[in-house]
């Protein structure tokens, strides 16, 4: 086997911390010796073990002499556990082959020349595109210490997320919606606006078997959720967060007795600042929000440039007439002013389509 193969597997493995570890990265390693696996392991939940410490402690054998694969540079400071540097030259392994490098400003490139003023051999950059990627979320909230957006939609052929009644139950099948209910779990957050809240009065939780809810975020520029709503009933039991303009403290405290929170925003364009909620929620240590919202918010938060990648769920049907469209507010003047974005990656479930591409460039405003 090669390192290629090695690194494969160790990714395999880490992609088990989805939705569990963050705000901290996904991690996986595996550790071989005389050409065989004696040891594996991945980051598991926030606060616990990294994946080097959970291959290491897992071992069938000694690791002195052994190679370890590990997806992303190993840390060198104390954070929650002690530096991952220590084990690995504490346990005698001779190699470490790496597959991303750690942007950690307490890392960035430190665990390395740690690792070789050791003595021991560090190998760079095996299958560093997949690694990357894996840790999308993590890299920007380190860098930006804002969260990763992803504006998810579910639309028709002919570009409707809803009928002219507004129904849109269901547009997409039981494959599609079961992904959309594994990245609420695999998202630290999710955010709707105050029209989904009224027309819809949805719960959004994630109703997946072993998996956790987000912490769910509306987007309420004058604190209109009725207090009968799902989200503000069962805000004692999920974590939710209202944003809004309203400075009305008597208002306020009605949903603070329901156990909500409240982060009250500056208005831009008469609406919640996004880009100060972002900068609330990442000192909150939320890394990653699914947007679910309509239309309205889908705009303000492309125009207010949050937005980081773009989910479009297309299903094989047609509702036609004046449907709703995904995103509406004053749109684009010129076709060369046009939000861009990267060629999707395509993703076949069951009947359904998922696009996914990253936002390239926002409208002016």
């Amino acid at each position: 086997m090669t390192d290629t193969t090695y690194m494969q597997l160790a990714l395999e493995l880490a992609k088990n911390g989805y939705g569990w570890v963050n705000p901290n990265p996904m991690v996986g390693a595996v550790i071989v010796k005389n050409g065989q696996i004696i040891g594996q392991g991945y980051h598991e939940r926030y606060g616990q073990l990294h994946a080097e410490r959970n291959a290491l402690k897992h071992c069938s054998s000694s690791p002195e002499g052994a190679t370890i694969y590990v997806t992303l540079e190993p840390c060198c400071h104390y954070g929650k556990t002690p530096p991952c540097t220590e084990a690995i030259i504490q346990s005698g392994i001779r190699r470490v082959v790496i597959g991303s490098s750690d942007p950690n400003p307490l890392v960035a490139g430190k665990g390395i020349e740690q690792l070789r003023s050791h003595g021991i051999e560090v190998t760079t950059g095996i299958l560093k595109d997949q690694c990357d990627q894996l840790n999308q979320v993590f890299f920007h909230y380190i860098q930006t210490q804002t969260p990763y957006v992803v504006m998810k939609y579910a639309m028709t052929m002919d570009g409707k997320i809803a009928t002219r009644t507004g129904k849109s139950k269901w547009i997409t099948g039981e494959k599609a919606r079961e992904q959309v209910h594994f990245d609420r779990h695999r998202y630290m957050g999710i955010m709707v606006g105050i029209n989904t809240v009224l027309t819809d009065n949805p719960l959004l939780t994630c109703r997946l078997p072993h998996t956790k809810n987000p912490i769910r975020i509306v987007c309420d520029t004058n604190l209109r959720t009725p207090h009968s709503s799902q989200l503000v009933q069962t805000a004692k039991e999920i974590p939710t967060i209202i944003a809004t303009c309203c400075t009305d403290e008597e208002k306020q405290k009605l949903f603070l007795d329901f156990g909500c929170q409240i982060i009250v925003t500056p208005q831009h364009n008469n609406q919640v600042d996004l880009q100060y909620l972002m900068e609330q929620l990442g000192k909150q240590k939320i890394d990653s929000i699914l947007l679910e919202g309509g239309g309205t918010l889908n705009w303000s938060a492309l125009n207010q440039r949050i937005i980081k990648k773009v989910q479009a769920y297309i299903a094989p049907k047609l509702f036609g007439g004046i449907g709703t469209s995904p995103i509406t507010g004053i749109g684009i003047d010129d076709p060369n002013d046009s939000i861009q974005l990267s060629p999707p990656t395509i993703q076949m479930l069951g009947n359904d389509i998922l696009l996914e591409s990253e936002v390239l460039s926002c409208s002016q405003e």
